[in-house]
């Protein structure tokens, strides 16, 4: 019954949003993934001035990527606390997040770079083909570009949506001009690993759809 309750509540909230934006730009695929962060943050700026950009194959990627059962590395456990654990399990997602990794700390301050640098970096092993989620931090995401451009990862997807006023804006910028690299992300300071989490969850719904 309260499953049935909460559906119902979901369904009012989604139908809410697409009245109050009306007309936009996306396809069916990438206005789910929109309306679903809206839908977490209550913030329609996702849809208007913070709109979000998605490269071409971005959901096609994410898609086959969570089919395959593949990892998902992402750079702060707030992302994970936002994931339906339902999918992951039925998917056979492993979620790997090494910020909390006393060997990452130890190593960022002896490189005196951030730990979300260090930590992205000593995931290299399982960035191949698998989906990157940044949902807090903008070095982190910078960091992961960087790996890009030096050609150590080919990571299916990267969800670039950190939040803040220090280079978050810069970093998604940035990402989009390296558009060869599949891509989920938007413009401006607005994100979060709620957001971040957001953006998976509807992938797993375009699969169950």
């Amino acid at each position: 019954m309260q499953t049935d309750i909460g559906k119902s509540i979901e369904d009012k909230s989604m139908e809410i949003i697409d009245n109050e934006i009306g007309e936009h730009g996306y396809n069916r695929s990438e206005w789910t993934v929109v309306k679903r962060v809206i839908h977490t943050t209550a913030d329609f700026d996702f849809a208007r001035k913070n709109k979000m950009i998605f490269h071409e194959r971005a959901i096609i990627n994410g898609i086959n990527a969570l089919k395959n059962g593949c990892k998902l590395i992402v750079d702060v456990n707030g992302v994970i606390g936002g994931l339906h654990k339902k999918n992951l399990h039925d998917f056979k997602i492993d979620v790997i997040c090494n910020i909390s990794n006393e060997i990452v700390k130890n190593k960022a301050r002896q490189h005196n770079k951030t730990i979300s640098q260090v930590a992205m970096r000593e995931a290299t092993d399982y960035m191949n083909g698998n989906i990157i989620a940044i949902g807090n931090a903008p070095t982190a995401l910078l960091e992961v570009i960087k790996m890009c451009d030096e050609q150590i990862i080919t990571p299916s997807l990267i969800i670039g949506i950190p939040v803040g006023f220090i280079s978050a804006s810069e970093s998604k910028e940035q990402l989009i001009k390296n558009y060869t690299i599949p891509f989920i992300t938007n413009v401006g300071r607005k994100g979060g690993s709620a957001c971040a989490a957001a953006i998976i969850n509807a992938l797993f719904k375009l699969i169950r759809n």
